[in-house]
């Protein structure tokens, strides 16, 4: 009995000197990830220099090159090149005048610039192929618009503190005029958070009377493409009519649909359907061109 006791004894006491040691080693890999962790972070976690946060598609990439040496090539060569070529119409037209006419549209174009930049950095080809599509669209509008202007008078640059604080105003209503999340499925009803965007922008707009807005419907890829159409026009009319209600005159503001035909982005997920339901909204300044100075 004695001895069947000091066996089961001994058995317990190297059962438990094992277990110590496993818990020992558990303890130290478990303190070897936490440092490699901490180390880890510190290598990778960066944070913007002093008045270089917010949203990167407002931020110039000093150092993106359209050219990848020494690759073979792909489609991120085709994009690039498309890129560069988006950006050359764009600086010819500035030297146009463009910038003096239309600083709005100017502003907006740069800012998808940037942001089709750090999509292809990113790698992120389908984005920017679409943002590239947009891009593209809006730049030969502003070509026939300076055509239009041009033949009958100069773009002349305003003063300077003028036009600084113009672009100010463009880029606050940009940010709150396009964001996300603006209406529910097959609906042209407004989510109430968008809604109160709409509301304070018309009261900074009644404030810049030179300032008018282009509403452009869009929808997603549900249904047949007559019927998206229709849809993305009630879209846009109902931001219109919210618009007025806020006190803005509908002569300020022209609507049009392009249906499903301009995605902002490519899939079929709830979260892609949801930021495709929207409208784009583009600022045209009056201001150069002697336009009317309604509410």
């Amino acid at each position: 009995m004695r001895s069947h006791t000091l066996r089961t004894f001994y058995n317990f006491a190297l059962q438990r000197k094992r277990a110590t040691k496993i818990i020992a080693s558990v303890r130290v890999g478990s303190l070897l990830i936490l440092i490699s962790s901490v180390f880890f972070n510190m290598g990778c976690v960066s944070y913007p220099e002093q008045g270089q946060g917010g949203l990167g598609e407002y931020t110039t990439m000093a150092d993106f090159s359209p050219i990848l040496p020494d690759e073979p090539l792909g489609p991120e060569h085709g994009l690039r090149f498309d890129w560069q070529l988006a950006r050359l119409q764009l600086d010819s037209l500035i030297r146009e005048g463009a910038e003096w006419c239309f600083p709005a549209a100017v502003v907006q174009a740069k800012t998808k610039e940037n942001r089709i930049a750090r999509e292809l950095e990113g790698n992120l080809l389908l984005d920017a192929a679409n943002d590239l599509v947009i891009l593209r669209k809006n730049l030969s509008q502003l070509e026939h618009q300076l055509d239009y202007v041009t033949r009958e008078a100069r773009c002349e640059p305003p003063n300077q503190q003028t036009v600084g604080a113009e672009i100010a105003i463009i880029e606050q209503l940009v940010s709150l005029l396009n964001v996300d999340n603006q209406f529910a499925i097959d609906s042209t009803e407004i989510n109430p958070k968008y809604m109160g965007n709409l509301a304070e922008a018309a009261n900074i707009l009644k404030q810049h009377r030179q300032l008018n807005l282009n509403v452009t419907g869009h929808a997603d890829a549900t249904g047949d493409a007559e019927y998206n159409q229709q849809l993305a026009m009630g879209r846009a009319k109902q931001v219109e009519r919210y618009l007025t209600i806020f006190g803005l005159m509908p002569s300020r503001i022209h609507t049009h649909s392009v249906g499903e035909s301009l995605p902002l982005f490519e899939g079929n997920s709830s979260a892609v359907k949801l930021t495709n339901r929207r409208v784009s909204i583009d600022i045209v300044s009056t201001a150069a061109q002697g336009g009317d100075h309604e509410n």
